[in-house]
């Protein structure tokens, strides 16, 4: 499949699922099984998802500490990632790891510990961004939020 087929294809892949697992560091999604929907997983040869979406809503994250190391473990094209849940979790700010996924057009971090509005800004690098959402953090209290 080349690179420009599995750009056309992969956005209508199921997304790799590992919400309501109780997680509460990165790494443990090496050793958990995601959850099945549906529609099965497609996987490359090497054993690695083909999907652009990555869903982590409502575990108990509170930092991203090796998230590119191991989203390369479980994705095929890494770079290609364009959809990240990870609303309700217990996130206080916003990892600049996420700024590294250009082709990031979903994300989802509402329903977190996020204060500081500022942190939404280090989110500008983002060409592709389309839609983000922030409400239920605590953001929404400051001035401006809107």
């Amino acid at each position: 499949m080349s690179k420009q087929d599995y750009m056309n294809t992969s956005v209508q892949e199921p997304p790799l699922d590992y919400s309501f697992k109780s997680i509460s560091v990165i790494q443990d999604l090496i050793s958990e099984e995601p959850r099945t929907g549906l529609r099965p997983l497609k996987h490359s040869k090497s054993g690695k998802s083909l999907t652009q979406s990555l869903w982590l809503n409502n575990n108990v994250l509170s930092d991203l500490r090796d998230f590119n190391p191991v989203v390369s473990q479980l994705l095929e094209h890494p770079e290609n990632l364009a959809w990240i849940d990870l609303s309700f979790n217990d996130l206080t700010s916003i990892d600049p790891v996420l700024t590294t996924f250009f082709n990031l057009s979903v994300l989802y971090l509402h329903g977190n510990s996020i204060q500081r509005l500022g942190e939404v800004n280090k989110l500008a690098v983002l060409p592709r961004l389309r839609s983000l959402t922030l409400h239920g953090n605590p953001i929404e209290e400051e001035r401006g939020y809107r």
